[in-house]
């Protein structure tokens, strides 16, 4: 940034920012220019006559102000920018080969923490979506269970391999007319999961809900549990159960908030821990009476 010539170029900084806003607008004004870019109107000037001199861009009268002036870069300019382009791509790359991808990962992760910190403007898009499994989702879902748990509740291995267990019979017996996965993704990352598998014709269970930390209060874990309801609902089951500890207090809350009740309470041992397993169930309407509230709203 101090070099006399950005990225070895006979450009400022400055002047490759103003290159750089010009390649990214057909056409604009100077006065447009110059609010985006804040500088001031004397000096930006100054820097668009060094360029037309240079036959980098191009000055044409606008068709509904007269008093002011299109710009647009000419072949030279754009040269000029893809020039400035590929040597910013190169040497960000030269930097980012010397980390590991772990690394990389956590690089990124960082700039967008301090994006939020200095107050970027938020991208306007959903806060994240729920979508069916797909490849490597199962890797995953095993992968966070036994970290999170591991860190959260001090569990041990075995509730890793309880849940692999589980994943591992959900593809094997997979009934896609009476089960499903959703897994909630935000930012491209996955970041929570949910099934619902068949237990007998007439009932469903809810199981391996999971939202991870850095996107817990976004509603994600209400929002899994109920597209569980509304599936069961639509495929004709009568009832939900799960099978939950006395000490996921979250998941629990969720569970009675949706209208589950608990059922039935017995102390264990299991995944190195003394234990209060839990079993909660949900009624579910029949279809007349899932028309009538359908009428009444």
């Amino acid at each position: 940034m101090l070099e006399e010539g950005l990225l070895k170029s006979p450009f400022s900084l400055t002047e490759a920012r103003v290159i750089y806003e010009l390649a990214h607008h057909e056409r604009t004004t100077a006065t447009h220019l110059g609010e985006e870019l804040g500088l001031d109107a004397g000096y930006l000037s100054r820097i668009l006559r060094g360029f037309q001199k240079r036959g980098l861009i191009e000055k044409k009268p606008s068709e509904t102000d007269r008093r002011r002036s299109i710009l647009s870069l000419t072949e030279p300019g754009k040269e000029a920018f893809a020039k400035l382009n590929a040597a910013s791509r190169s040497e960000v790359a030269a930097m980012l080969n010397e980390l590991s991808p772990v690394e990389q990962h956590r690089l990124v992760e960082a700039m967008h923490v301090i994006e939020e910190l200095l107050g970027a403007q938020p991208e306007h898009k959903a806060p994240y979506l729920i979508r069916p499994h797909q490849a490597g989702d199962m890797g995953w879902v095993v992968h966070r269970h036994g970290v999170l748990y591991a860190y959260e509740y001090g569990w041990d291995e075995q509730f890793e391999a309880l849940v692999a267990d589980i994943v591992a019979k959900f593809i094997q017996s997979y009934d896609p007319k009476r089960e499903r996965c959703w897994i909630a993704e935000k930012d491209g990352e996955n970041v929570g999961s949910v099934f619902l598998v068949k237990q007998s014709k007439t009932v469903a269970k809810l199981r391996l809900l999971l939202v991870e930390p850095k996107a817990r209060g976004l509603g994600i874990g209400t929002r899994l549990v109920n597209e569980c309801v509304r599936f069961a609902q639509q495929v004709g089951y009568h009832k939900i159960t799960l099978w939950t500890n006395d000490v996921l207090h979250a998941a629990r809350h969720i569970y009675e908030k949706t209208g589950f009740r608990l059922v039935h309470e017995e102390p264990h041992h299991s995944f190195g821990h003394d234990l209060v397993a839990q079993t909660w169930e949900l009624k579910l309407a029949g279809p007349s009476t899932r028309a009538s509230r359908t009428g009444r709203s």
